[in-house]
């Protein structure tokens, strides 16, 4: 299981600190565990509530997110499902989200929480999605990576 080794940051904070969810429209019932996920995520940090912007699809997050850290947001969580098909489409939309949201975090230096699933079965984004019987819940995992990014970028001290 890939929780193994997975940090568990105990008492993150991160009063007032504004949030942008950027969230997928496909595959609903795991997009509302995702959703859920990251919400509870933002709302056990202290965070401001976040903005919750949804996209059409996987591939749309990049431009989602660039749009809400253009507005301003200090994090956001991108959050997706693309489920292997029988057609290269799954490799095309994967990698280039996967890409734009990489490029996108350190050309802005404003972390994105990497909630994108990229499942074979429907059944394993199920289980990633924090529901009920899930396994895992990776709407939260995200989040929490983006606000403890963002946390850790705002306490460097500058050098010189």
């Amino acid at each position: 299981m890939s929780r193994i080794g997975a940090p568990s940051p105990d008492s993150l904070q991160a009063p007032g600190l504004t949030v942008a969810i950027i969230a997928s429209r496909w595959h609903q019932v795991v997009m509302d565990g995702l959703l859920a996920g990251a919400r509870r995520a933002c709302t056990d940090a202290a965070t401001a509530t976040p903005e919750v912007i949804r996209v059409p699809g996987s591939f749309e997050l990049p431009i989602g997110a660039a749009a809400a850290i253009d507005r301003g947001y200090r994090a956001v969580v991108a959050l997706g499902v693309v489920i292997r098909g029988d057609t290269p489409h799954f490799d095309y939309v994967c990698n280039g989200a996967t890409d734009q949201i990489a490029r996108l975090a350190v050309d802005t230096r404003v972390p994105i929480g990497f909630g994108l699933l990229t499942c074979d079965t429907e059944d394993q984004a199920l289980a990633r999605a924090g529901l009920p019987d899930s396994i895992e819940d990776k709407g939260y995992e995200a989040a929490t990576a983006a606000i403890e990014v963002a946390t850790t970028l705002a306490a460097l001290t500058p050098v010189g």
